[in-house]
C-alpha cells in the first residue's frame, strides 16, 4: 500500500527538492496540482484532505490558510514555513531534539520543520543547556555562513545572474537582530536570553555552518573542551544523521579552514568542537537544503509514518 502525499507549493526550491525526493520512491503516490489551479482553494483542499502527509512550502500566511483548508483528521501537514515553530500544538520537525522525540512526530498530525539556521544552532545549544554546561540566561551570540539558495528563487536568480561585484564578497544581513528564526531557535534549545545572530551569505549555492564561541569561565563549574565533547557524544550517539567529529578535529586543523561544503547533498549534520584550555567555538555544519529545509521534511514523514528513517535520504 503506498502513502499518499501532497506538496503545496512545490515551485519553490523546498518543495521542489521534496517533490523530486519522493517521486524517486516506490512506496509513495504523489499527488499533482493542475498549474492553473495552484491558487484555487477549492482544489488545494480537494488534494490536502486527500493526502496521507501534505508538505506545506510556503509563506506563512498562505500556510496558515492551508491549515485552515484541511477537514480530514488523518491528513499530517508537515509546514516548512515560519508560522508554527514555536506553537505548542505543533511538533517540532527535529527528530534527534531531545529523548521522546519521534515518539512525539509519530503521534501528531502537525510537524513544523524547523529552520536551516535554527537546526544547525539548535544542534549545538540543546544538549550543552540539558547537561546544565550552558545556563539558559546565558548571553550566547552566533554566526551563520549560508550559501544563497536559501534565499528562494530571488536570490538565487540574482546570483545566477552575474555582473554585480558587491555579490562576490559575503553579505551579512538580519542587523535589525530580529532574523526570523531566533524565536525557534530560543523555545527549542531552552535559552532565557535571545542570542545575538549574524547571518551571511556567501557566493555559493549551498551549504551552511553555524558558529558558537563560548568562554569556559562563563559555563558551569568544571566544564571544559572534554565536557562540551562528551555531551553531544552522549546525546547524539546512535543517531544516522548526526556526526560527532573527533575534538579539535585534526583533518580540519591541517587544512587550515573550514569547508562549510562538506554536508552538501547529504541529509547529515556534522558537530565540531575547536577549543583551547580557556575558549571554544562550537559549529555546526549541514546542507541548508537537506537537512535544514527539504532533508529534514523527509525525514519526518518517514518516522511519523513509522518507516525507516533515512528512506529516500
Amino acid at each position: 500500500m503506498k502513502h499518499v502525499v501532497f506538496v503545496d507549493g512545490q515551485e519553490g526550491t523546498t518543495g521542489l527538492r521534496i517533490h523530486e525526493v519522493l517521486g524517486k520512491r516506490q512506496d509513495i503516490e504523489l499527488l499533482a496540482i493542475d498549474p492553473d489551479k495552484r491558487k484555487d482553494s477549492a482544489e488545494r483542499a480537494r488534494l490536502l484532505n486527500a493526502a496521507d502527509v501534505a508538505f506545506l512550502c510556503l509563506p506563512d500566511a498562505a500556510a496558515r490558510e492551508a491549515v485552515a483548508l484541511v477537514t480530514n483528521p488523518k491528513t499530517c501537514l508537515i509546514d516548512a514555513s515560519t508560522a508554527h515553530r514555536t506553537l505548542p500544538d505543533w511538533v517540532f520537525g527535529l527528530p534527534e531534539l531531545a529523548p521522546g522525540q519521534r515518539d512525539r512526530l509519530r503521534s501528531t498530525k502537525r510537524i513544523a520543520n524547523p529552520g536551516c539556521h535554527a537546526t544547525a544552532f539548535i544542534l549545538l545549544l540543546r544538549p550543552l543547556v540539558d547537561a546544565g554546561i550552558v545556563a539558559p540566561g546565558l548571553p550566547i551570540s552566533a554566526t551563520s555562513i549560508t550559501g544563497y539558495s536559501g534565499g528562494g528563487k530571488k536570490m538565487i536568480e540574482q546570483y545566477s545572474a552575474g555582473g554585480d561585484a558587491k555579490l562576490m564578497s559575503p553579505r551579512p544581513y538580519g542587523l535589525a537582530l530580529a532574523h526570523k528564526h531566533i524565536p525557534e531557535m530560543m523555545v527549542h534549545t531552552g535559552l532565557a536570553t535571545k542570542p545575538v545572530f549574524l547571518p551571511i551569505v556567501g557566493n555559493f549555492y549551498k551549504g551552511l555552518a553555524v558558529s558558537v564561541p563560548l568562554h569556559f569561565s562563563e559555563l558551569s563549574p568544571g566544564a571544559n573542551a572534554a565536557a562540551l565533547q562528551r555531551a553531544f557524544e552522549q546525546r547524539y550517539a546512535g543517531e544516522p544523521f548526526i556526526r560527532v567529529m573527533p575534538l579539535s578535529d585534526a583533518a580540519t586543523l591541517e587544512e587550515g579552514y573550514f569547508d562549510i561544503q562538506a554536508c552538501n547533498d547529504t541529509n547529515r549534520c556534522d558537530i565540531f568542537v575547536f577549543a583551547d584550555a580557556q575558549q571554544a567555538v562550537l559549529v555546526s555544519r549541514l546542507d541548508n537544503l537537506g537537512k535544514g529545509a527539504s532533508g529534514a521534511a523527509v525525514q519526518c514523514m518517514n518516522v511519523h509514518l513509522g518507516l525507516d528513517e533515512s528512506l529516500g535520504l
